[in-house]
């Protein structure tokens, strides 16, 4: 399925029935490789929507300066095409970050934000070093075979006891990644800093993360629980950055459990 917004090519699946909850992947993969065990999982009990974003999986690529703001506006618009109101919205990675920056331009949209493996941008929450050395390494990734890519971002996104057939999974998934689309999203996140919005969040939020998350690590989650007063944080044992697809079957299981106990 795909819809227009703003003049973008918008890719999306769409599963299920019940209060609509709309999932953002991270800044590598799309939108079926992160969430595709929520998609079957969650469905019997939600509607489940996972957006392509822009510069990823089927959908368009957004110009090359395309910022948070712009991806913000680009998800409310695709949010009302599809005639949702007052969705969830879960964000992965960058896809959190997308989230934050969604709620400070848009609060009135989200019912509850669920937030994993999460930062209040890479420069809200890394050091200045990891940013630069970061955003350096997605802009020469994007020009060059989608091999290397994977050789080098794979590793950091899995703990080391993640099956190797989920990781070949991904990979294959990742290695069909837009250039356009990979510089548009890091060079948005590296510039991001979403700090100051944080204390700002009014509505329920659920913080996943994986306790050998080497992107996101705990110190990260344990800043973003201390900013945002309705937080609960969940640490997910023995698991990397894609906790959505890692560890899905407990992933699953607390956002069902929150999601439900918010009503």
């Amino acid at each position: 399925m795909e819809v227009e917004v703003g003049g973008l090519r918008i890719a999306y699946e769409r599963e299920g029935s019940g209060p609509p909850l709309v999932l953002v992947h991270g800044y590598v993969g799309d939108g079926k490789g992160t969430w595709g065990r929520q998609l079957e999982a969650l469905s019997d009990e939600f509607t489940i929507v996972v957006w392509d974003g822009p510069g990823a999986g089927r959908s368009s690529d957004p110009p090359e300066s395309f910022g948070m703001s712009d991806f913000a506006d680009c998800l409310a618009g695709f949010i009302a095409a599809l005639g949702l109101e007052r969705p969830h919205l879960g964000g992965l990675s960058f896809g959190g970050g997308l989230a934050i920056e969604f709620y400070r331009r848009h609060p009135a949209i989200p019912r509850t934000l669920i937030l994993a493996g999460a930062y209040a941008g890479w420069a809200g929450s890394l050091p200045p070093e990891v940013v630069r050395k970061r955003l350096t390494q997605a802009v020469s990734l994007a020009d060059v075979p989608p091999e290397r890519l994977v050789a080098e971002v794979v590793p950091t996104m899995f703990s080391p006891s993640a099956p190797a057939a989920m990781i070949e999974d991904f990979a294959a998934n990742m290695s069909a990644f837009h250039p356009v689309g990979l510089r548009a999203m890091a060079r948005a996140f590296a510039e991001a800093d979403l700090r100051e919005v944080l204390s700002t969040i009014a509505i329920p939020t659920l913080l996943l993360y994986g306790d050998e998350d080497v992107r996101a690590p705990l110190d990260v989650a344990e800043a973003m629980r201390a900013s945002i007063r309705e937080s609960k944080l969940v640490i997910l044992p023995g698991v990397g950055h894609i906790s959505s697809v890692e560890a899905a079957d407990r992933f699953n299981d607390e956002v069902r459990e929150f999601l439900r106990a918010v009503g």
